[in-house]
């Protein structure tokens, strides 16, 4: 509209100065041919002025003076109008360059009643709390024996984690900061509502018990992937009364990941002579083991099975190296494995914490074998690409389940 406007103008001031030009030329004219024509009648004939002269030289002087005014008054106008057009542009200008340095949006009258800025509101809307079902539990302490008995009953209502619209839920108990013992429920297929009915006993003395948390966790079950959360209950023990049983329903939280648990590494070697079909196994050391005692080490020593199609073919262990993290073997062992049957056996290998009243706790395993992954498998291939000579390599422990999964996996 402005560019129209202001061509609509031109064109008018144009139109008017054309029409001052003409009129001042037949202004002219006229004029000139009235005063010739009372020059030539003279005083002396006493000619009078025609009246109809009288009005069009009025009428020529009168629309003179009115296009001029216009035009002045017009002119005057647009200018005055074009000065404000031009400041209120500026100060608009001035006002978002300030907006936009302070990083805040211009609010009208009303948000600004309020104190919302646009789009402020919708976003503080509540988001509903997810339902991930719940949990049973129950707690009873034996003061006599220092002993925490904890009963996981039943869960209900849980998210379908599945295809096929179910889970195959199982429940991990333990108590935080130091997870030195983690138990596990059975595995129940396809259910929402699983009965679990298990009890676990940790042995706690009641001075240490305020200071730990228990954690129990569900997770859905997956053979040829990484288990996933569904939820977790966590009850710190200083804010329960232990003096009497206790047996409960609690919601399930959301639960953070687990970070994989760094458990150590260990150094192997492999040796096969395919001529006399002898594989040759040496557990040379490990290190960085994880914490397993009270005393924040541990009594390690190692496993070795033969295994093939899932069975067990032989077993040997080195000997327990007590206190240490960082345990020294140089321990070998012999098997007897022709050559066309080398292919189809792998070497399981697990690292234990020795303990003297209870059982034997695993740290980390590993596997090597053709169907290996990773190191493992990239170890058994060197080994057999060089005959007769030990080759050598670091393998990080994994998780006992993870490991167990993976050769039930591959029967």
């Amino acid at each position: 509209m402005r560019p129209l406007m202001n061509t609509r103008v031109k064109h008018f001031g144009a139109w008017a100065l054309w029409a001052v030009l003409v009129l001042t030329y037949f202004g002219q004219h006229a004029g000139l041919r009235l005063g010739a024509w009372c020059a030539d009648s003279g005083p002396f004939s006493m000619r009078a002025v025609p009246p109809w002269a009288l009005i069009a030289i009025a009428v020529v002087a009168g629309l003179l003076l009115l296009t001029c005014c216009f035009c002045i008054c017009k002119k005057c106008c647009c200018k005055k109008k074009k000065n404000k057009k031009e400041k209120g542009k500026g100060m608009k200008n001035a006002m978002n360059m300030k907006d936009m340095k302070g990083g805040q949006l211009f609010q009208d009258d009303d948000d600004a009643e309020t104190g919302l800025t646009e789009g402020e509101g919708e976003g503080e809307e509540e988001k509903e709390p997810e339902n991930l079902g719940k949990l049973q539990f129950s707690l009873d302490y034996d003061f006599q024996a220092n002993q925490l008995t904890v009963g996981v009953l039943q869960a209900a209502e849980l998210p379908a984690l599945d295809m096929g619209g179910t889970s195959d839920p199982y429940v991990k108990v333990f108590l935080l900061p130091d997870k030195k013992k983690k138990y596990e429920t059975k595995v129940h297929r396809k259910t929402l509502n699983p009965a679990f009915n298990e009890t676990f006993t940790f042995k706690v003395p009641y001075q240490e018990l305020g200071g730990k948390t228990l954690v129990m966790a569900i997770y859905d079950f997956d053979r040829f992937s990484k288990h996933d959360i569904i939820g977790e209950v966590k009850v710190p023990m200083n804010t329960v009364d232990l003096g009497q049983p206790i047996e409960e329903w609690r919601d399930l939280q959301g639960g953070e990941k687990e970070e994989p648990e760094k458990l150590g590494d260990i150094c192997t070697s492999l040796r096969y002579v395919p001529t006399a079909g002898k594989l040759t196994v040496c557990i040379l050391e490990a290190k960085n083991l994880k914490k397993m005692d009270v005393g924040g080490l541990s009594d390690p020593y190692v496993k070795i099975h033969l295994m093939q199609n899932g069975k067990r073919l032989k077993k040997k262990k080195t000997t327990v190296k007590k206190k240490t993290l960082n345990p020294y073997f140089n321990e070998s062992f012999s098997f007897e494995i022709p050559f066309e049957q080398i292919q189809k056996v792998q070497v399981v290998v697990t690292v234990l914490d020795y303990d003297k009243l209870g059982k034997n706790e695993a740290i980390g395993k590993i596997f090597v074998g053709s169907n290996a992954t990773g190191t493992e498998l990239r170890h058994w291939s060197d080994m057999l690409a060089n005959p007769r000579r030990p080759i050598a390599q670091w393998h990080s422990l994994k998780p006992e389940e993870e490991v167990d999964a993976l050769l039930g996996k591959n029967k």
